[in-house]
């Protein structure tokens, strides 16, 4: 595979998903018009796609549960992983994995309904139980404050989480949801088979979206020099 390098003193990030910028600008407007009564969907991702970042990469960014209290990091999540809600724009809780959820009348459980049919990249479903072990291994930004406050989570059946808090807490889609990566979910299955090492090494297997190749452009000088 050959990468395009990124702009002065940036990262490449090169998946085996990738097209060229007309291929992606064509995509992105049979994107818009899929919506359209007639139309369908069903191009498998090929190829290769580099990616200029703008800082160099950190690997615990590439795992959901270590999430830090910076915004960069969610570049590489929203790349590479899905969460049961996130911010999208206009609209700072928006339904992913999660097609709803609600709270009852107490304010001390939220329950969410998981999309029927979804999927890991390898085919393996994504279930409640992945949504539990996911928030339970979280210890990135806000972890203990966000813990401190839920008393149990729990999953009833493969569609169904929910989650029972010790007291009414009005912020807590907030943190959950958009100011930590708790609702971000990886394979239970996966990660126990792997371990937490394994999961760091092997993470950008087939249990990802893409796989990925970090590479570092080599630096101009100011006189256009190598």
């Amino acid at each position: 595979m050959e990468t395009t390098p990124a702009a002065r003193g940036d990262q490449s990030v090169t998946t085996r998903a990738g097209m060229t910028r007309r291929e992606m600008l064509a995509l992105a407007a049979l994107g818009l018009a899929s919506g359209a009564p007639g139309m369908s969907w069903a191009a498998a991702p090929q190829g290769q796609l580099s990616w200029g970042i703008h800082v160099t990469l950190a690997p615990t960014w590439f795992d959901p549960a270590e999430t830090p209290g910076i915004i960069t990091p969610f570049l590489v999540l929203y790349a590479l992983h899905d969460a049961l809600v996130k911010t999208m724009p206009g609209n700072p809780l928006a339904p992913s994995l999660a097609e709803s959820w609600s709270a009852s009348e107490d304010a001390l459980t939220y329950e969410f309904v998981l999309r029927n049919g979804i999927t890991f990249h390898d085919g393996e479903p994504v279930t409640a139980e992945d949504v539990k072990f996911s928030f339970e291994r979280y210890r990135g930004n806000s972890a203990t404050l966000i813990k401190e406050r839920v008393a149990a989570v729990e999953a009833p059946d493969p569609r169904h989480v929910r989650f029972r808090l010790k007291q009414p807490w009005p912020d807590f889609l907030t943190f959950y949801a958009t100011a930590s990566g708790a609702a971000w979910v990886v394979p239970k299955k996966y990660v126990e088979k792997v371990g937490e090492d394994g999961f760091k090494k092997k993470g950008a297997d087939r249990r990802w979206p893409v796989q990925v190749r970090l590479e570092q452009p080599r630096r101009r000088t100011g006189h256009g020099g190598q």
